[in-house]
């Protein structure tokens, strides 16, 4: 908790108390001449020049009733909330509501001028569901906005207003942004229209959970709710970046902001403007991380890349030759440094160009060639669990507990006791090779091995029995990294297993 000191004339030592007691007094110095001459950057000129560019977007969305059954009272209650027909029986609807009404949902953004015929970049959350949108100018003119196009993968959206001659930013290249650099960012924090902040590039190439296709600009300027969509610039004046979120515990500004490097900002406006969508390449693959134990385990010198660990059934990676337990390494030319690089790479890649892919494979690399496709549209519902597979908790589902053994004894290597598959649980997992976890302890536990996992693959080597993964694991050497295969509910990981002592 912060709390605010205050010191009291009584409690001030005079300079002949201090030196009688002992204290040591520091007196002021007069400044080096290397101090004297560091200047911190003034951004008066900047604002000046770029400030009128920039506008704030406020957005009216029209939340409809419930159709004669709602709660006038609680409006955003769904029906199928089990507190809904609790408020339903036992509140009575307000006086003089005869039935649910329609009501505004109103919010607040930013966003900049790119062209002086009212093209202007924003963030697609600032106008997701939006009804009306009005864009407010620094010369108090007030526009109402269409909205071209919208790409919520990058939160990216490109909207226009019917004017001329409007004052433009100017956009300038991220690449050249270097780390500690200072930076300024202008927007609506609040709705307090043109606030400018500054402050310095913490990171570049940020990479988010569940934000696969941004590599963010990190920062330390004071980004708040009504930022969102607003520019951030470098000490020349040019925009590198639109300010799109904060990392919080408390709802608030701490230090952590993130933007969308304006280049790619730039490439997603111009496909909405010219199609309404975004093509981006796919070539279906799950990846994770390569770690220092798993790179070891594949005899990669450092850990790089992106490990597969499955494969779309028939999607353009296993028609190119991809397999599970590949690491990419390099992706029509480009390097693939981590795993959070291949589906910017790929997504960045027109859909139908066949690419040349570089992977490890069993302690040596490989050259492939990839066609790539196109991904599908947000609308694509999501994919749920596939027929025939049980769902995680489900009898005979990975992670669950493990059916009733068959009758065989499982042996225990480095902590594992593993049994073999029923034909049934094959079947219903689709699985052509693995084995059932029994039991978990000492160090496969804390790897995050659990009983009722499935361990399809040891390294490169397919398990088909029990008895072939014991033999396995006893030819390993005491400390080797191993890299284990292992299936759980819907989801496959290699999870990394160091050989502690003997088989046994």
């Amino acid at each position: 908790m912060m709390r605010f000191l205050r010191f009291s004339p009584p409690a001030l030592i005079s300079l002949t108390a201090a030196l009688s007691i002992g204290l040591a007094i520091v007196l002021p110095l007069a400044p080096s001449p290397a101090l004297a001459q560091v200047i911190l950057p003034d951004f008066a000129d900047l604002v000046e020049k770029q400030g009128a560019a920039v506008v704030n977007i406020s957005t009216t969305q029209i939340v409809r009733g419930t159709g004669g059954r709602g709660l006038p009272q609680f409006p955003n209650i769904p029906e199928d909330d089990p507190f809904f027909e609790f408020f339903r029986r036992f509140l009575p609807p307000n006086p003089g509501t005869p039935g649910p009404k329609d009501f505004e949902s109103r919010s607040l953004g930013s966003g900049f001028i790119i062209s002086a015929d009212g093209f202007i970049l924003t963030n697609a959350h600032v106008i997701d569901g939006a009804d009306d949108i009005t864009v407010r100018l620094t010369d108090k003119r007030e526009f109402r906005a269409k909205v071209i196009g919208a790409d919520r993968r990058t939160d990216i959206a490109l909207i226009k207003i019917e004017a001329t001659g409007l004052p433009r930013v100017v956009l300038g290249d991220p690449n050249r942004l270097r780390v500690g650099e200072w930076v300024v960012a202008i927007g609506s924090p609040f709705g307090f229209d043109n606030s400018v902040t500054a402050g310095i590039v913490s990171a570049k190439g940020r990479a988010l959970p569940q934000e696969n296709f941004v590599p963010y600009i990190q920062t330390d300027v004071a980004i708040n709710p009504g930022n969102s969509g607003g520019p951030l610039f470098n000490l020349r004046g040019e925009v590198i970046g639109i300010n799109s979120q904060i990392y919080s515990r408390t709802g608030g500004f701490m230090g952590l902001s993130f933007a969308i490097p304006i280049d790619l900002a730039l490439e997603v406006s111009n496909q909405l403007r010219a199609t309404g969508r975004v093509a981006r390449g796919r070539i279906g693959v799950v990846i994770q991380e390569v770690t220092k134990e798993l790179a070891d385990s594949f005899g990669l010198k450092k850990p790089m890349g992106a490990l597969i660990n499955s494969l779309e059934k028939g999607g353009p990676a296993q028609l190119g030759g991809i397999e599970p337990s590949d690491i990419i390494l390099r992706f029509d030319g480009k390097p693939v440094n981590t795993s959070s690089d291949l589906p910017r790479i790929v997504a960045a890649t027109k859909p139908g160009n066949k690419v040349q892919v570089e992977v490890w494979r069993k302690g040596q690399s490989r050259e492939l060639t990839v066609t790539v496709v196109d991904t599908p549209d947000d609308k694509t519902a999501a994919r749920g669990p596939q027929r025939g597979v049980p769902p995680p908790g489900a009898p005979g589902a990975p992670g669950a507990s493990p059916p009733a053994a068959p009758p065989q004894k499982p042996l225990a290597r480095q902590g594992l006791s593993v049994l073999d598959l029923t034909a049934e649980q094959r079947n219903q997992l689709r699985l052509g090779a693995g084995v059932l976890v029994e039991d978990a302890q000492g160090n496969a536990a804390r790897a995050g091995i659990r009983r009722g996992d499935v361990i399809v693959a040891i390294n490169n080597i397919d398990i088909k029995t029990a008895e072939q993964f014991n033999a396995l694991m006893n030819q390993f050497e005491r400390g080797r990294n191993v890299a284990l295969l292992v299936r759980r509910g819907e989801n496959s990981i290699y999870v990394p297993l160091r050989i502690e002592g003997g088989g046994g």
